[in-house]
């Protein structure tokens, strides 16, 4: 298995859980992606991998979040297949 990587830039204490499609800075592209939960005790992170997991239709144990946990702008790193990942993320964020 490969592992697929992306940013996310999260908006915690967003109303509702959801994918609002891209977001793009200096840097480059990030998903944008709000959740309920508040950015405290891991709260939101954790919203935001059951969020990528479920949208993704991947295990929470194969998303993590490899940079940024402290961060608006995180990296998300996800163990599957490439191209299904990358295909269901399109869908998911067009």
């Amino acid at each position: 298995m490969t592992a697929m990587r992306f940013r996310v830039r999260l908006t915690p204490k967003g109303g509702r859980d959801a994918i609002d499609g891209w977001w793009a800075d200096g840097t480059g592209r990030a998903l944008k992606a709000r959740v309920a939960a508040p950015p405290e005790d891991g709260k939101a992170n954790a919203a935001l991998i059951g969020l990528l997991a479920r949208t993704l239709d991947v295990r929470k144990s194969d998303v993590r979040i490899a940079l940024g946990a402290a961060s608006r702008v995180k990296t998300i790193e996800v163990v599957g297949d490439d191209t299904l990942l990358a295909a269901r993320l399109a869908k998911a964020a067009p």
